[in-house]
């Protein structure tokens, strides 16, 4: 099981780039990348709530629930 993250699918949407989404909720590009990319175990909650206020989104539009089995669940 896991949790999809779909930030580059609002940027795309939002016509934003990560750059810019970065300066708007103060976080760094790096940051936004690794949670873009999966790479992060956890994301807080006030970190959510920036990034659905700046996308215009809520959070089940940013994560996604899958219970399809991962190589590292094997």
């Amino acid at each position: 099981m896991k949790i999809i993250v779909n930030l580059d699918v609002m940027l795309a949407r939002r016509k934003m780039r990560l750059k810019e989404l970065a300066a708007e909720i103060g976080l760094t590009e790096q940051a936004l990348s690794m949670i873009k990319t999966n790479k992060v175990k956890g994301v807080r909650f006030d970190t959510l709530i920036k990034l659905c206020d700046v996308l215009d989104c809520q959070p089940g539009d940013l994560l996604e629930f899958s219970r399809e089995e991962t190589d590292d669940e094997k």
